[in-house]
């Protein structure tokens, strides 16, 4: 086993590879802006850390979100456009799960991401692998109630202290973690995700309101 997993649904981007006993290289840049940029060359990097060439890995693992609309489907295409060229599955894993899974807090808890217009994508855990809610977009002080007293991981919580005052490491999914996770799902014999979006609401880009059609004559 091999596999290659990387996530853009952070201002994270972030790329492993995985032999199933352990992450044996892994890269991640910080950057919101340039996850189109940055995606490709990690992976080369990543690859020439291990020593293997990309015809070696044996299935793909993409975090599938929820994130902002344009991060998130520059990794879920690169995801399928490498799955498609070299024949073998790729696998979806809920970013927010590859989150909880790297922060390892036992007990019940809160993953929270940053998805801007004041809002969080956010998901409640009974521990690292066990996920109650369905991942959810909300203002925090929408969800302070059903959040309270509970830790909380990622760079939404730190944003809102006044709902998550309790917030913890890690900020940014990991690949690694992503990768770990798949791994040891599929081991258990479970079947993964479709490597399909969780867009939770529509992109920011919209069209102008006063936009003006032409039909060519």
């Amino acid at each position: 086993m091999l596999l290659l997993a990387l996530d853009t649904a952070t201002p994270a981007v972030t790329v492993a590879l995985h032999d199933g006993d352990g992450v044996v290289a892994e890269s991640s840049q910080v950057d919101a802006r340039r996850h189109g940029e940055l995606l490709l060359p990690a992976v080369d990097r990543v690859l020439d850390q291990a020593g293997v060439k990309l015809d070696a890995v044996t299935a793909i693992v993409t975090g599938v979100g929820p994130g902002p609309y344009t991060g998130l489907r520059v990794g879920l295409m690169t995801a399928e456009t490498f799955g498609s060229a070299l024949g073998v599955p790729v696998h979806g894993v809920c970013t927010l799960d590859g989150l909880a899974y790297a922060a390892g807090i036992e007990g019940d808890f809160v993953v929270a991401t940053d998805a801007r217009r004041k809002e969080v994508y956010w998901a409640r855990y009974a521990d690292p692998r066990t996920r109650l809610t369905d991942p959810a977009v909300d203002r925090p002080a929408e969800i302070a109630e059903q959040v309270a007293g509970l830790p909380a991981v990622g760079a939404g919580a730190r944003l809102y202290p006044d709902t998550f005052p309790d917030a913890r490491g890690p900020e940014h999914v990991s690949a690694g973690a992503l990768a770990a996770l798949a791994a040891e799902r599929l081991a258990a014999g479970r079947e993964l995700e479709p490597a399909r979006p969780l867009y939770l609401r529509r992109p920011d880009a919209q069209v102008p309101k006063n936009y003006k059609v032409v039909t060519p004559k």
